[in-house]
């Protein structure tokens, strides 16, 4: 499922696909959790549903990430975007 996730495609970047790809990873990490937590799998099954659940928990929260910091960029005052800029027009 790795191979399927374009690097350069980002929240930050507002491809649809990534926010799919976040949609679908949190659907699988949910599905684990309900398996995890019916305890009727082998330890080595949950041990692979566990790992499994840590890497999603990963991509779901970098995704988040992202999403917050376009958040707050859309959010941010012009002179806040001017400081994060660092007055990068030569004016100053």
């Amino acid at each position: 499922m790795d191979s399927e996730t374009p690097q350069s495609q980002t929240i930050d970047d507002g491809a649809p696909s990534a926010i799919t790809q976040y949609e679908k990873a949190l659907a699988e990490l949910e599905q684990i959790v309900a398996r995890l937590e019916q305890g009727d799998q082998s330890l080595e099954q949950s041990l692979k549903d566990y790992e499994r659940g840590i890497h999603l928990e990963r991509q779901c929260q970098q995704a988040l990430d992202e999403a917050e910091q376009r958040i707050n960029a859309l959010n941010a005052s012009p002179e806040e975007e001017d400081a994060a800029a660092g007055n990068s027009n030569g004016l100053f």
